[in-house]
């Protein structure tokens, strides 16, 4: 006996679903674009790059695989047609932040210390944007892939000389006993469609806590790749 296999798109009603199941066929749910074309599912590896940044304990095993610069806390996605950089504070001598670089912006990555259970970014919002209108500057607050992000415009002063304006989104990820400060500067700030490249990278970021108490707040330690060169 053979059953009669019948595809179904979704704008059927609840009464045609049902008296097709009655019938005994077999019902087919899919995605279709505008123009009726039928978008392929994600894989599982595809739909899990949405969930990141990972912490380094529960990193998937399909996506341990992927090429990663070991920055010490912080694992990097070999970014293509970007450079990784590490900032270095003056004072100290110590790698404070990592930024990726491209011809259309940059990314700027910091990681710190949290609590086990808490929400450290709601704390750090309110300190961001007193921060940025000290130094004149403006803010606005969104809701974003990662949660409530925080977009700025300030006063800076451009290569030439003149007054110009630097934006700015910064976005704030909680995760076990740490929270990943992500900052997108240039067109990725301002233009959707660029971000998405940036975000896709940010996504696939691995933060290594590991076990040493740290107060909350403190900036977890980055290390400089044993094959880096130092630009002065």
């Amino acid at each position: 006996m053979f059953r009669r296999k019948q595809r179904i798109e979704i704008e059927l009603d609840a009464e045609e679903l049902r008296a097709a199941a009655e019938a005994g066929d077999e019902i087919y749910l899919v995605e279709v674009d505008e123009d009726g074309n039928e978008i392929e599912p994600e894989t599982e590896d595809e739909a899990a790059v949405g969930h990141g940044p990972w912490d380094a304990d529960e990193l998937p095993a399909a996506l341990a695989e992927i090429e990663r610069a070991d920055l010490g806390s912080l694992l990097i996605p070999a970014p293509e047609g970007k450079e990784v950089r590490l900032q270095v504070d003056e004072r100290s001598g110590d790698i404070a932040a990592v930024l990726i670089a491209g011809p259309d912006g940059a990314l700027e990555l910091k990681a710190f210390a949290a609590p086990r259970h808490g929400d450290l970014w709601t704390d750090v919002l309110p300190q961001l944007r007193a921060d940025v209108a000290q130094r004149g500057g403006t803010t606005a607050e969104r809701d974003g892939l990662w949660g409530r992000e925080l977009l700025c415009q300030l006063q800076v002063q451009m290569p030439d000389g003149q007054p110009g304006v630097q934006p700015s989104r910064i976005i704030g990820i909680n995760g076990p006993r740490w929270l990943l400060r992500a900052t997108f500067l240039g067109q990725p700030a301002v233009d959707p469609q660029q971000a998405v490249e940036w975000e896709q990278l940010l996504a696939g970021v691995v933060v290594r806590r590991g076990d040493t108490a740290m107060p909350q707040g403190e900036a977890l330690p980055l290390a400089l790749p044993p094959d880096a060169r130092r630009v002065e």
